[in-house]
């Protein structure tokens, strides 16, 4: 069994765990509950109904954050124009070059960006970039004839959302830093895009729980 901190144990006799708050308190408490030597990230999570046996159940999506995750993300480009790719704000841009460093390990972004005349080339890494979650795809927006757009959406704080194996979805949406009225907005923004996402085939309610907490600190029911 995990033993958690002095720290935390004081940390979450803040919160009633059988409360759910509402998103005003529980910014307030996420304040209260960052208090950490470095600016701790705000993570979202919220628990699904979906079946992860089905297919056509998984979730997954993008939104824009309107203040941004406060992390910059590393951008990487697989594109044939490298000069406007990196002029848009990635820091990584080549072709087959790239991609030849990727299948040598190196793997130095947060974030790949692709043209679709480049795709079948990456299947030889598709085994290296897929568990990491790094494989760009046409339904997030990482695979676009329109490279210039998508690495500035990212880099003005867009990301990407997806189920994992338990069905539940996790996603940073800001830092403790960040003022009450952003960390608002970007959590109602974020909350409303995984709302969006509401599988046709799903049974019963989509949307089951959610939760707030910093990086190290307790987690926070709230109503949303």
């Amino acid at each position: 069994m995990k033993k958690h901190s002095k720290r935390f144990m004081a940390l979450k006799e803040k919160v009633d765990s059988n409360k759910e708050y509402s998103l005003d308190e529980a910014v307030l408490l996420l304040k209260e509950t960052g208090n950490t030597k470095f600016d701790s990230g705000v993570e979202l999570h919220i628990r699904t109904g979906i079946n992860v046996k089905q297919s056509d159940q998984h979730v997954r999506g993008t939104v824009s954050l309107p203040h941004g995750t406060g992390k910059k993300q590393r951008i990487a480009a697989i594109t044939s124009n490298i000069e406007k790719a990196k002029k848009a704000g990635a820091e990584l841009a080549g072709a087959e070059d790239l991609i030849k460093e990727i299948q040598a390990g190196k793997i130095d972004f947060d974030v790949l960006v692709a043209e679709p005349v480049f795709m079948p080339k990456l299947a030889p890494v598709a085994k290296i970039l897929g568990p990491r979650g790094l494989m760009p795809s046409p339904k997030n927006g990482t695979v676009t004839v329109d490279i210039q757009k998508a690495i500035t959406e990212l880099a003005k704080g867009k990301i990407t959302f997806k189920n994992d194996n338990t069905g539940n979805i996790h996603l940073i949406v800001g830092k403790v830093s960040f003022d009450e009225n952003q960390l608002k907005e970007n959590i109602k923004t974020a909350y409303s895009s995984v709302k969006a996402t509401h599988p046709a085939t799903i049974k019963g309610s989509f949307i089951q729980n959610t939760v707030l907490a910093t990086s190290m600190g307790p987690g926070i029911k709230v109503a949303l």
